[in-house]
């Protein structure tokens, strides 16, 4: 079992702001960049490492998911949380791309392009497109779409470009290339509620899914307590495009014991 710690990677503390976390990873990203690091070859393997510590911190469910899962799981909780998202899922919507190109520009460094294809291979390209009053670029990822499955997945989704720039994009991309742009569905939010003893001792759950009309069994890890959400992945609205589907989020609410419920009906 793998014992990567995202917070240590960055040397930064579990509550750190979202300022302290970029500030970390603007100050390593520096230090281990490939361009003054070509003579150690252990350099891009902790940039890739630092690169994904961040990807996920800096995204607040992503942040989110991954410190339940250490929360539950200590140590192995990393191995968890690779087990739930791709390295494609990692790096969706981050903003990596852009500090590379702000180190390029301050530091006479190569373009985040380039970088990234020497680190990660031809799975990571990078686009920009203009057109009269509109200038955009990003990031997409080619190649196996995180579900098991190896057709070719471009990612041109909101994600990258928000609002009318991401649907500019999508159509130019299906337009002018011919690629339908794949775009992750929404997640869902939900309750179950558990007794005291299913709380405590956790186990199998059974939960009607109402608006996929399916019954789910859920795992309840031991120890839960209300108000904490379970992520049931791949469990929320379906994606558009062959877009992977959102996530469900349940909330957690235990309910009291009989005895409990009659003495606050009376106040006693």
């Amino acid at each position: 079992m793998s014992q990567r710690d995202y917070y240590q990677i960055l040397g930064v503390a579990r509550d750190a702001t979202p300022q302290n976390i970029k500030e970390a990873y603007r100050r390593l990203a520096f230090q281990y960049h490939p361009d003054r690091n070509k003579e150690n070859p252990a350099g891009v393997e902790k940039m890739k490492e630092i690169n994904e510590a961040y990807a996920v911190l800096a995204d607040p469910r992503k942040r989110r998911d991954y410190d339940l899962l250490r929360e539950r799981y200590g140590a192995s909780g990393y191995d968890r949380f690779k087990e739930s998202y791709s390295e494609q899922d990692i790096f969706r919507g981050s903003d990596i791309h852009q500090i590379f190109e702000e180190m390029a520009r301050a530091f006479g460094f190569r373009n985040f392009d380039e970088i990234f294809r020497e680190s990660y291979g031809q799975g990571y390209r990078t686009f920009e497109f203009r057109r009269p009053g509109v200038f955009g670029r990003g990031f997409v990822f080619f190649g196996q779409s995180g579900r098991g499955d190896h057709r070719s997945e471009i990612q041109t989704s909101s994600e990258i470009f928000p609002g009318h720039l991401g649907k500019l994009t999508q159509y130019l991309f299906k337009k002018v290339l011919g690629i339908e742009g794949t775009e992750r569905g929404r997640d869902w939010q939900g309750v179950i509620v558990l007794d005291s003893r299913q709380a405590q001792e956790g186990g199998k759950v059974k939960y009607v899914h109402r608006k996929r009309s399916k019954e789910l069994m859920v795992t309840i890890p031991p120890g839960i307590r209300g108000g904490q959400k379970i992520r049931l992945k791949g469990m929320g609205a379906e994606g558009r495009g062959g877009g992977e589907p959102g996530d469900l989020y349940l909330k957690v609410q235990i309910s009291k014991p009989l005895f409990h419920k009659v003495r606050d009906i009376l106040g006693i």
